[in-house]
């Protein structure tokens, strides 16, 4: 008789213990996904034995067949999930069930502690798996032992901030694997009902790669319920629409459904199956630092790894899987990096994904545009990295503009629009686009009609710099540089603007430049500029202002250009202070350190002195004041 040891307590890290009161606590709509995870685990466990029984064949030993059995113990009130899969030391399981596996577990307790109402997506879209079981149960205990050792132990908690690990008799063991027993709430005892357990698994469970069995009591007999086909080999008439939805909640362990399904076998050089899902909403770690895509690769049904970077990072948002048949079992995950089939395989699922999407474009304008809504910010690192597929990328690329009244617009739509004279695709980056829509420099634009792309996000900075033009046409910002406005004429019944500079808005135009000083690069009149007294925007030669604050809000190591100021010499303010001419000084000197803390605040930003703004806005209000007395 093997003598057992006294459990070890120990706490769990500090967010798993929150996230586990606040399942407790909370009330879900559906509670049903503990299953559905719990069965993932127990895939996952068996498709890890199948890959390291290739080196290693003894692991399988007798029982070559793996499977998830379900056990309903109705007079116990138990459910109990178990499989014969790669199985777990003490060690392992004390490192997997009670520290954070995955940043998205944060970030899930921070969403639902504030009292989010999304409790029933939030379980699938952040993957919290395991710890989803003490929403049904008051006390769990993981019983496991590891393949080819022989040794098991137990780990058991109440959820309610500890947990305990101890070896136990191997009699009391699995002979392989792991065997998860559910202490079920009071409220919670229709999971122990095996129509509503065979329900369940055919919803939710019925296309994971393993076959699942159910025991209608611990002592009753095995009826199998799911035959583990996968779902990725089988001819797509076979197969329906809710069979993929499920199948993609399976696997990618999200809660919402897919917005987009490729599922196809590419065959001649490479032979290889694909399943992949663009999820209708974004994953919880869309914009991890990492950005590691989600994509799992198999070699003729056996699980590989998914760490195997199949897709460019820019289509992180994509799940889904890989079959090859061409590359060998026995391949190192070494070998994978280094291997050209899997490169030629990367690049055809790239291209066929892009070309899906451009299909959906086509055929279905308003679900292409709900995808594009959603990972727009992401798909346009593609425009910076991917110089390959950048004209695809552009092609599919959709923008809020200063024409298109809130709907999406194309680069196509765009170009055929242009004006007479215009040799530019024109746009504006910024922060947020209702600022954006509103910023002076776009005044001179909207009197022409000329269509200005609204560009929201962080990486439309950087993507829009690398040198990129649509159909000959380059992109440039109307917050860089001068206009270029000349050549395009208004409509008709409206007439250009004098190039000509009245003699008194000149000077004042110097004057300005000359108070100013080494704060700005340059003060000149705007040919932007139809509505507002000022702007400023950045000089030709220097780096745009929002890549700027980008690069600086990072900690890079940079040096801020001076910008360039600009003066409509026809607004009405700008000629009253003209007309002053040489008469008080010291009032002209601070309304043009006004006009420029003016122009920062339209453009975002804050006055350079505030404390000097405040004191010359005084004094030009008392002035006001003093004239109007």
């Amino acid at each position: 008789m093997t003598t057992v040891e006294a459990p070890e307590t120990h706490a769990f890290e500090a967010d798993v213990a929150k996230l586990l009161h606040l399942m407790v606590h909370s009330v879900y709509s559906d509670k049903d996904i503990f299953l559905r995870e719990l069965i993932s685990n127990a895939a996952d466990a068996c498709e890890k034995l199948r890959y390291e029984s290739i080196g290693n064949p003894a692991l399988l030993a007798d029982d070559p067949k793996l499977g998830i059995t379900l056990i309903a113990d109705a007079e116990a009130r138990r459910l109990i999930v178990e499989d014969n899969g790669i199985g777990m030391t003490a060690a392992e399981m004390a490192d997997a069930l009670g520290t954070i596996a995955r940043s998205g577990t944060k970030a899930f307790v921070d969403r639902i502690a504030a009292g989010n109402d999304e409790g029933t997506q939030l379980i699938g879209q952040f993957g919290v798996g395991f710890y989803s079981a003490f929403m049904v149960a008051d006390k769990v205990d993981v019983i496991s032992r590891k393949a080819g050792t022989a040794e098991a132990a137990v780990w058991s908690s109440d959820g309610k901030g500890t947990y305990s690990v101890s070896p136990v008799d191997l009699a009391e063991a699995p002979a392989r694997g792991t065997r998860v027993v559910l202490h079920l709430m009071e409220n919670a005892k229709s999971y122990t009902e095996p129509f509503n357990l065979e329900r369940l698994v055919k919803v939710r469970s019925g296309h994971v790669p393993v076959p699942i069995s159910i025991k209608d009591k611990p002592e009753g007999e095995l009826k199998d319920i799911a035959d583990g086909a996968a779902l990725w080999t089988k001819p797509k008439a076979d197969i329906s629409q809710d069979d993929y939805d499920d199948f993609y909640r399976t696997a990618a362990g999200q809660f919402d459904k897919p917005a987009l399904t490729i599922h196809y076998r590419a065959e001649g050089r490479h032979d290889y199956a694909v399943l992949a899902f663009v999820p209708e909403s974004r994953p919880f770690d869309l914009f991890d630092a990492d950005r590691h895509g989600r994509m799992k690769l198999y070699v003729k049904r056996v699980f590989i790894t998914d760490e195997a970077e199949l897709l460019p990072r820019y289509l992180r948002f994509v799940r889904g899987l890989v079959d090859s048949s061409d590359i060998p079992l026995n391949v190192s995950r070494e070998m994978i990096q280094e291997s050209p089939i899997l490169s030629a395989i990367k690049k055809g699922v790239a291209n066929r994904i892009l070309s899906e999407l451009e299909k959906l474009s086509t055929s279905d304008s308003a679900a292409y545009e709900k995808i594009w809504e959603t990972f727009d910010a992401v798909l346009k690192e593609g425009l910076y990295e991917d110089f390959e597929r950048r004209e695809q990328l552009l092609g599919l690329a959709r923008f809020k503009t200063t024409a298109s009244a809130g709907k999406w617009r194309s680069l196509k739509d765009y170009v055929s629009d242009l004006k007479p004279n215009q040799t530019a695709i024109y746009y504006i980056v910024g922060s947020d686009l209702e600022r954006l829509d509103t910023s002076p420099q776009l005044e001179g634009f909207r009197a022409r009609g000329i269509e200005v792309l609204l560009l929201p996000d962080q990486v439309d900075s950087f993507w829009v710099t690398a040198g990129i033009d649509y159909q000959g046409k380059p992109f440039k910002s109307v917050t860089q540089g001068t206009a270029d406005l000349k050549l395009i004429p208004l409509p008709d019944g409206k007439t250009q603007p004098s190039a000509e500079l009245d003699a008194k808005v000149a000077s004042f135009v110097a004057f300005t430049k000359s108070v100013l000083g080494h704060a700005v690069s340059d003060v000149r009149a705007s040919e932007r500029l139809t509505e507002s007294a000022v702007c400023i925007v950045a000089s030709e030669s220097g780096m745009d202002r929002q890549l700027e604050k980008l690069l600086a809000s990072a900690g890079r190591d940079i040096s801020a250009s001076k910008p360039v100021l600009e003066i409509n010499p026809g607004h009405e303010l700008i000629r009253k202070l003209a007309e002053l001419g040489d008469t008080d000084i010291a009032f002209r000197e601070d309304a043009a350190h006004l006009l420029l803390d003016e122009a920062l605040v339209a453009d975002g930003d804050r006055p350079r002195d505030p404390k000097a703004f405040s004191a010359r806005l005084g004094r030009v209000l008392g002035r006001g004041i003093a004239t109007s007395g």
